[in-house]
């Protein structure tokens, strides 16, 4: 059966369609995502959702399909962006010019307290909150500098989001989905010095605004049996699929005992000094059904892809990622 994608939008491309079939071809590969050619199209599937080049007339149409509206928003930017590089330019059939950027939604600090001796529980509420919780983990947190009103990022009139600068630019680090009822969303802050979402965590007061822009970063693997390794950056994650996952579970996590209040007495949890050493020690099979997902500094991060490559499992079958230790990294 195939998934439902009510939401649609479409643009000409001003290009010859072997350039822009191209582009489209190279920003699948970086991604990793699945591209299907036929005699009339050529469609990227990402987020599951289609961005389709279908050539006719001597120009170029594009297609977005997708199940919710914010991801037409988010693949309308996505692919501006890579057209528009290029100087191919995009006649957009509609675009929300003003609008929110796609994916962005407005909340309220509702409370925060001390967790654990490690980590900062967050909970932010509004309408929205509902979405935060059924697909995707992750989210990104938009802050304002310290003093200064948030400028929200809004769709310009070619579809792409834009941003803040200078003085207004946003903080922008990604977070992990604690536990989302109701109205609300709680997520927790790794406590450390020189991190911004710390500093914001102990100035803010209740009711001040939040941008909360997502969910993406993929649900829980559906594997038979996962394994999961992570220091205490990844533990958040961890906890949420130890919660989420219906095959067999292994974690093996570098933190604290004191940070992980509910999984030392979980016996899928192995608490451990090095996660490389227990990464290569680790039974793990080689198999369809097997999926490991990876997460810590982005040198052990780098070193994990490694060693499971080595090992003969596919792209498809883990996942390593960098949660510190680089630009983008999570603080």
């Amino acid at each position: 059966m195939f998934p439902i994608r009510p939401h649609r939008s479409t643009g000409i491309l001003s290009s010859a369609s072997g350039s822009a079939s191209a582009l489209l071809r190279a920003r699948a590969a970086e991604w990793e995502v699945d591209l299907i050619e036929s005699s009339e199209s050529l469609t990227m599937h990402v987020w599951g959702s289609e961005l389709c080049l279908i050539p006719a007339d001597g120009m170029v149409r594009i297609e977005l399909r997708a199940p919710e509206q914010r991801l037409i928003g988010i693949l309308q930017d996505s692919a501006t962006e890579l057209f528009e590089g290029h100087g191919m330019a995009i006649a957009w059939d509609n675009v929300d010019e003003g609008a929110l950027a796609p994916g962005l939604t407005l909340m309220r600090v509702e409370s925060v307290t001390q967790r654990t001796p490690g980590f900062i529980r967050v909970r932010v509420s509004g309408p929205e909150a509902i979405r935060f919780g059924q697909t995707n983990l992750h989210f990104r947190v938009l802050i304002a500098p310290e003093g200064r009103q948030p400028i929200w990022p809004r769709i310009a009139a070619n579809g792409r989001t834009r941003w803040p600068e200078g003085e207004d630019a946003l903080h922008r680090p990604v977070y992990t989905v604690a536990d989302q009822q109701g109205d609300w969303v709680e997520f927790d802050i790794f406590a450390h010095d020189g991190s911004p979402t710390c500093d914001w965590a102990r100035r803010v007061q209740t009711g001040e605004p939040v941008g909360l822009m997502g969910p993406g970063g993929g649900w829980c693997p559906e594997a038979k049996e996962l394994w999961l390794f992570g220091d205490e950056t990844a533990l958040p994650a961890i906890s949420r699929m130890l919660d989420l996952a219906k095959g067999t579970v292994r974690a093996f996590v570098h933190a604290a005992s004191e940070d992980m209040p509910g999984l030392t007495d979980d016996p899928r949890v192995t608490r451990c000094d090095d996660l490389l050493a227990s990464l290569d020690t680790a039974a793990i099979p080689v198999a369809d059904d097997v999926h490991v997902w990876f997460a810590g500094h982005a040198i052990q991060a780098r070193e994990a892809r490694r060693q499971l490559a080595a090992r003969g499992l596919n792209k498809r079958q883990f996942t390593a990622a960098a949660y510190w230790g680089q630009p983008d990294s999570r603080a």
